[in-house]
């Protein structure tokens, strides 16, 4: 290339580098791409066939290098063919002649053959570059071309796409793999049947009907807060699902409103969550002084009231956590409220007396509240009322019932069934009864019945021979 010949590739460096900016990809890897399209395009031009030409871009001054790239090897590592004897060979698989092969010529016929334009012999690669070892590559500087034909221009242009659209993706990819299990702001984009698709920066995420909220509706241009819950690598970009309905939802966003949970002194124990009915969460602290509840409400509630909000005015409840189990189920079933707890630790199962009047809001709008206690205590929860579990003849529970209270629920229910079986065999003495005297009944009327019609048949008779 001549001094005073402009260099075509140094313009050409700065758009990859404003490129690489624009589209948020590793600048190095740009000019690796376009050192490969351009390595491709001079093969094409100048090179030969089963070439390895590398180019070397200067990213600075635009100055490019050519290099051929070969391999150094001898008679152990490749198949060295004599054009005589190849022939000869193919004129005997015409005549179908078929030897008898050894294993070791198998494996002699598996080994790659010597290609002078990808291999070198390991003596002349000593002679040319020194001090060299088996299978090393070395490289071999070519003259500099800058002038390509249409064909390889076109080449190299779309190996250049092809390789930044790749690199993009896997930016992508990288970048909202790491906001996996965070939320993010996001702009619905459209609908499609059930499909909800969401704007969220650089991609675009997608929530699957599961995932929304029921009763929620979705327009375009909304703007709504979404949990990440996977991304994975696709080849049309990073396939990012997204959720309104998982319980970390609730969690970031008490992390966001809530600068305690966000800094650590109060910590969020467990989370139970009906996506747009109900949830439930248990906080704590260790730090004195600090409502860990308080914390979580906020003055006059605008702190839950704006989680609240988000959630399209799903109702959170907040309960403190406590070691002792017990303590926990009761506080984990309010508003109701609990006159005690039996606990089967082997079964992680417990029996909950509270009074007749809270049974209903204790189990909740079907059964809602104890499920949600049983999500946040992972524990097996039976619930029944004051009633249920008094003996019979006793007067009405204390605040604490005394141990073996199931058993004489159990009991009671026995005694209960027994009066049961025994109505039910007087009802049937009484139907068999009323049977038996209504069928009586039935036999005095059709005697009554016969007489009377007897007789009307006498009187007629009677009358016939009158008239004669």
């Amino acid at each position: 290339m001549a001094k005073d010949e402009k260099n075509p590739f140094s313009d050409f460096t700065g758009a990859m580098t404003a490129l690489a900016e624009e589209k948020g990809i590793d600048v190095d890897d740009v000019m690796e791409t376009v050192e490969t399209a351009i390595a491709a395009a001079y093969k094409k031009e100048y090179g030969k066939r089963g070439q390895n030409i590398r180019a070397e871009l200067n990213s600075v001054s635009g100055d490019m290098k050519f290099f051929l790239l070969k391999e150094v090897v001898d008679e152990s590592t490749r198949e060295f063919i004599d054009p005589e004897a190849e022939e000869k060979k193919e004129e005997d698989e015409n005549t179908e002649v078929q030897d008898i092969v050894t294993e070791d010529e198998v494996e002699e016929e598996r080994k790659p053959r010597f290609n002078p334009e990808r291999d070198i012999m390991i003596d002349e690669a000593k002679e040319k570059y020194g001090d060299v070892e088996l299978e090393q590559i070395v490289e071999e500087e070519l003259p500099t071309y800058t002038d390509f034909g249409r064909v390889a221009a076109q080449t190299a242009k779309q190996v250049i796409i092809q390789r930044i659209r790749e690199s993009e993706r896997n930016a992508m990819y990288t970048e909202y793999k790491e906001k996996e299990g965070e939320i993010v702001n996001g702009t619905v984009q459209r609908v499609e049947g059930k499909n909800v698709f969401v704007d969220i920066g650089k991609s675009v995420g997608v929530l699957f009907p599961r995932e929304q909220v029921r009763g929620e509706r979705y327009s375009v241009g909304q703007r709504v807060k979404v949990y990440v819950e996977s991304v994975e690598l696709d080849p049309k970009g990073p396939g990012i699902k997204l959720s309104r309905v998982h319980p970390e939802l609730l969690r970031r966003l008490l992390e966001l409103e809530v600068p305690e949970i966000f800094a650590g002194t109060v910590e969020l124990k467990a989370i139970a969550r009906e996506a747009g009915s109900r949830s439930k969460i248990a906080v704590y602290t260790e730090e004195e002084g600090i409502d860990p509840i308080g914390s979580c409400v906020g003055q006059k509630g605008t702190r839950v009231n704006a989680i609240i909000e988000e959630l399209g005015g799903e109702k959170v409840d907040i309960i403190e956590w406590s070691e002792d189990m017990e303590e926990f189920i009761k506080a984990a079933l309010s508003p109701a409220k609990v006159i005690s707890v039996e606990l089967g630790e082997e079964e992680q199962k417990a029996t909950v007396i509270v009074p007749d009047d809270q049974l209903s809001l204790a189990i909740g709008k079907r059964g809602q509240n104890v499920r949600l206690a049983v999500k946040l205590t992972n524990w097996d929860l039976d619930v029944i009322s004051a009633d249920e579990s008094r003996v019979p003849g006793e007067d009405a529970p204390d605040e604490n019932l005394e141990e073996g209270s199931v058993e004489e629920v159990e009991k009671k229910m026995q005694e209960v069934e027994e009066k049961m079986e025994k109505m039910e065999k007087d009802m049937k003495d009484v139907k068999e009864d009323v049977e038996e005297k209504t069928s009586d009944k039935e036999s005095e009327i059709e005697e009554k019945t016969e007489k009377k019609e007897k007789s009307s048949a006498t009187e007629a008779v009677e009358d016939e021979k009158k008239d004669k």
